[in-house]
């Protein structure tokens, strides 16, 4: 499957079984940012569909500068 497939995995419709299990996902830390970012990808077989707990999980990023550390911030202000 290419990365754009990946992407476009429809959460409402994917067959959970297909997907692995992030809690089984392990990082070492002791790794250079990339490749943590790698393996990660690599583990979790679709880094943009998986499971968490059980639960379906898409991840889509928008197309902005801000970090999540903006994203966290700015939600934080608004309580």
């Amino acid at each position: 499957m290419t990365l754009e497939q990946m992407k476009n995995v429809d959460i409402r419709t994917v067959d959970k079984a297909t997907l692995v299990e992030a809690a089984g996902v392990t990082v070492n830390m002791e790794q250079p940012k990339i490749e943590r970012m790698t393996d990660t990808a690599r583990q979790l077989g679709n880094p943009y569909c998986f499971k968490y707990n059980n639960i379906a999980v898409k991840i889509e990023h928008a197309d902005t500068t801000a970090t999540i550390d903006d994203r966290v911030e700015s939600l934080m202000r608004t309580y």
